[in-house]
């Protein structure tokens, strides 16, 4: 698929990697879909970076941790947009807690957003994308494919998200495409101290840290590659290969 004229909705797009890939989107000639939750200001600001590349963008606030907030999120985009071609599931949130102590608030909470989010954001997309086709990618994460102790409910979340990607690679082809990204260090954990995450970049066989730009371009070369579907690309820098446990 061809990026320019086409329209994009990204959740999770005021900030961090979900906004990395909105504005490599719109430099690419894709009008946006900006959505957020709580950030009403930084969407404001991403909605104006992208309208300075000179393509169209609005945004939408929606809760996705229920299937009645995406259905929100997508009413407010067919009301602005005519058409969806692309949706990226970008949301995401990071817990930390242990298997032996992790609550079920903690488990609603990684898998609400995680997963649960992004399983009704790919149904009311193929909804839309039906009849002229479309691409659907997910974000998901090496420890998805290689889990760390530290973040249990995150790996169980985002390899659940694999899974998905290939079922609904299955489900929704040939006209829609369903790909995922697992990245490895792109943009480090809120608290993380500086010196923790280079110290993690020079383990990995490449011997730094990624950048959010590296997403973006796995994310543009799927959404272009017409003859992949239910794929994973990893975007570490070889880090799974010497993947031992959580920062």
């Amino acid at each position: 698929m061809q990026v320019a004229q086409k329209v994009a909705l990204v959740t999770g797009s005021a900030h961090r990697v979900g906004k990395a890939i909105a504005l490599g989107l719109a430099r690419a000639g894709c009008h946006v879909m900006v959505h957020y939750h709580h950030s009403r200001s930084a969407a404001e600001a991403t909605v104006g970076e992208i309208r300075a590349l000179g393509v169209r963008a609005e945004m939408a606030g929606a809760n996705l941790r229920s299937a009645a907030g995406v259905r929100e999120l997508f009413r407010q985009t067919a009301r602005t947009f005519e058409r969806l071609d692309i949706l990226v599931n970008s949301a995401a949130t990071l817990s930390r807690a242990s298997l032996r102590k992790a609550s079920e608030a903690d488990w609603d909470a990684a898998l609400e957003l995680n997963l649960k989010g992004a399983f009704f954001c790919i149904q009311e997309a193929a909804r839309r994308m039906d009849v002229q086709g479309g691409v659907i990618i997910n974000i998901a994460d090496i420890i998805g494919l290689r889990p760390w102790k530290a973040f249990p409910l995150h790996s169980i979340a985002k390899s659940a998200l694999i899974t998905l990607t290939q079922v609904a690679a299955l489900e929704l082809a040939p006209h829609i495409r369903v790909n995922a990204v697992a990245p490895g260090l792109i943009l480090p954990p809120e608290g993380m101290a500086p010196e923790r995450w280079q110290a993690l970049g020079r383990a990995t066989p490449l011997g730094r840290p990624g950048d959010p730009q590296d997403l973006v371009r796995a994310v543009l070369f799927l959404i272009h590659e017409d003859y992949i579907t239910g794929e994973t690309l990893v975007v570490d820098g070889g880090m799974q290969l010497r993947l031992e446990d959580a920062p």
